[in-house]
């Protein structure tokens, strides 16, 4: 059961510690990643991602074409640099493309 607080709070605050509270901020996370891959690749490689996810501190995307796969294997550290950036916090440190 939440505490009441007699005091006024932000609702940012409040939000924050709903989630720390119920364990949330790895399912978010999840989230977050997903969406940021969609906004830093751009529309080229969207159409041929066919998954993204977030198993603890790993990063497994699918792409359908092996050329992009291999093209992008080359960049991993900088795709991994750029996504922890674009999220505020470092919540990527390996990157496997299937």
């Amino acid at each position: 059961m939440a505490r009441r607080n007699n005091d006024n709070q932000s609702i940012s605050d409040i939000l924050k510690e709903f989630v720390d509270s119920n364990r949330l901020q790895s399912g978010l996370n999840k989230v977050d990643v997903q969406d940021a891959w969609a906004k830093m690749m751009g529309n080229g490689v969207n159409n041929y991602t066919t998954a993204v996810q977030l198993d603890k501190d790993t990063l497994y995307v699918s792409l359908s074409s092996s050329v992009l796969r291999e093209e992008l294997s080359y960049g991993k550290q900088k795709i991994i640099d750029m996504l922890n950036e674009s999220l505020g916090k470092e919540v990527i440190s390996k990157l496997v493309l299937r």
